[in-house]
């Protein structure tokens, strides 16, 4: 149920009874309680229109908007604006219908094709918390776009190509003299490490380095031996991690830069043939007079060096017109840090030109800000190094396990490692994901291992608590009677957040924004938490019609609390 989406409508009907057309239809969340649920605020922008005063053309769609199924009582405030209190009654049979439905009410979109470029570590080195970020929030949104209906295609945009490649497997090549490749890769940081020292300090080394990457350019079947077994071992560490994450990145999903490598000259020679890329200092570069500076001179986008080596801009634009022409994307949806925000408004602004994507197909960079440590600067070890993100992901788990170990429970060995794992996990994830994508946050374990305040291990108590309810009163969920009777204030706030699920995942889907599910999330366990103080369930001389009524709107809360963490890619527990 989309209870803002029902209201449009019902108030753009309403205007078109009244003979205004094409008028805008602003409804919007009401901030206050008092004020009802929703408001309607468009009589203010008719006035001119219609002549008339606000509050009249107020009072006239009060009038006309047939509401009466819906709204216990419309009214007219201030100026002109509708309040729209909502109909117990109403939001009574909603419930129920959200309760035995397996979608909880919520209808599947009209299907796009949509590609999610997400994660894309770079496989010369391993995973580390830089990659946290695109990685986690990636992966929440494409399980909404799916949830939602649509055919989603990840795309993991690995770094599994370059210059560095040949300083590895030169490196690589000397190793497997004694030992075989999984032994020589065991640690990809310690790996690249060595290659480097000997790559600025061996005598001869770095003229070898550079002839693998001519000969890795070039086809040559061993290099290429090489390089796959290299990329091989590489994906397994990335497989660790997202296994550890629960993320849904499988092999099949990487499409690295190499992908690209046969269509790059071609790019080149289309962007020439239209007259975009014009030699400059032996470079290739296109110039956007749309992104030009103070003072007149367009912005430079290189998209060949002098040498006739390509670029992260010419590859980017093979990708954009393989996912637009090949894959047919209604939507591309672009998971890196801000800092390249310019890059892909330049690479949008080239490919648009050139005619790389349809002009309905969308081009959307989601950019995000940084992880930062205690100190505000970007999250590091003690020594200045990167975090790797299985460490950090390890550390977690041990600190969830000892936390809950020193709390009262009865959990057995296997079921405290289960709940360890699953609470430091989501507490990792969901301190990210509450975090708007675009702002720097700071890491803090303390607070994103805490059971108060909106934090995952909060909002997992609040599931468990729920359950917890059931085994006490001895009642199956799955086949409890379903009759819902909203009478009290708290259930009435409870049910009406619940309604408003279709509206959050519809704002994540459109913006890719997770946090805005986990503020929902986070304001349904608080009401559910002020309804069960105030309207008790399992005491003595509670009727049994009130008792089923209140079990009932607790189990839908379970039901979109477990939901709504599944979207995130937070497990859920049955007791803790």
């Amino acid at each position: 149920m989309n209870i803002h989406a029902l209201l449009v409508n019902r108030f753009t009907e309403a205007l078109q009874e009244m003979g205004v057309e094409n008028a805008p239809v602003p409804v919007s969340r009401s901030a206050r309680p008092e004020f009802g649920e929703y408001q309607f605020n468009g009589a203010m922008a008719l006035a001119k229109q219609l002549k008339q005063k606000p509050r009249d053309i107020a009072e006239k769609i009060v009038e006309t908007v047939k509401l009466d199924d819906i709204a216990s009582k419309l009214e007219v405030a201030g100026p002109g604006f509708i309040n729209v209190h909502l109909n117990d009654e109403w939001l009574s049979n909603q419930c129920e219908l959200s309760l035995t439905d397996p979608r909880l009410g919520i209808a599947k979109s009209k299907e796009q094709n949509i590609v999610v470029d997400y994660s894309s570590p770079n496989l010369a080195k391993e995973m580390h918390v830089g990659h946290l970020r695109t990685t986690i929030i990636g992966d929440a949104v494409v399980k909404v776009l799916e949830f939602l209906g649509h055919n989603v295609i990840r795309q993991n945009h690995m770094g599994d190509w370059g210059t560095q490649f040949g300083m590895l497997l030169a490196h690589l090549s000397d190793k497997l003299q004694d030992e075989v490749a999984e032994t020589a890769l065991s640690d990809l940081e310690d790996f690249y490490r060595e290659a480097k020292v000997r790559f600025d300090e061996e005598e001869g080394f770095a003229d070898r380095a550079r002839e693998y990457v001519v000969k890795l350019q070039g086809g040559d079947a061993q290099c290429l031996a090489l390089w796959e077994k290299f990329i091989d071992v590489s994906i397994a560490h990335s497989e660790e991690v997202y296994d550890k994450l629960n993320v849904s990145l499988t092999r099949k999903d990487i499409m690295g830069e190499s992908a690209y490598n046969d269509d790059l000259a071609n790019v080149i020679s289309d962007l020439k043939a239209k007259g975009l890329a014009v030699e400059d200092q032996g470079a290739q570069v296109v110039f956007i007079p749309e992104l030009a500076d103070k003072e007149g001179n367009p912005a430079v986008y290189i998209v060949q060096k002098s040498g006739g080596g390509y670029l992260y801009a010419t590859t980017d634009l093979a990708a954009m017109r393989y996912r637009s022409g090949k894959l047919n994307a209604d939507r591309t949806l672009i998971l890196t840090d801000a800092r390249q925000a310019l890059h892909f408004k330049q690479t949008e602004i080239v490919g648009r030109k050139a005619g790389f994507m349809k002009e309905e197909q969308t081009y959307e960079h989601c950019p995000f800000g940084m992880m930062l440590g205690s100190d505000g600067k970007p999250f590091k070890t003690r020594t200045g190094g990167t975090v790797k993100l299985v460490e950090l992901l390890d550390e977690a788990v041990e600190r969830a396990g000892k936390l809950i170990a020193e709390r009262d429970n009865d959990l057995s060995e296997d079921e405290l490692k289960e709940v360890a794992h699953k609470v430091g996990i989501g507490a990792v994830k969901y301190a990210d994901l509450s975090k708007n994508r675009t702002t720097d946050y700071m890491f803090n374990w303390d607070s994103m291992l805490s059971f108060e305040g909106n934090t995952a291990p909060y909002l997992q108590y609040a599931y468990t608590r729920v359950k917890s309810l059931f085994r006490k009163a001895g009642v199956d969920m799955a086949t409890m009677p379903v009759d819902i009777n909203i009478a009290e204030k708290q259930e009435h706030a409870l049910a009406v957040l619940l309604m408003q699920f279709e509206e959050v995942i519809g704002t994540v889907s459109r913006e890719a924004t997770p946090h805005v599910l986990c503020t929902y999330l986070y304001d349904v366990a608080s009401a559910f938490m002020s309804f069960y103080e105030a309207c008790p369930m399992l005491k003595d001389g509670i009727e049994p019609a009130v008792r089923d009524s209140r079990l009932a709107l607790s189990a839908l809360v379970a039901k979109t609390l477990e939901k709504g963490l599944t979207l995130l890619g937070i497990e859920t527990l049955e007791k803790m």
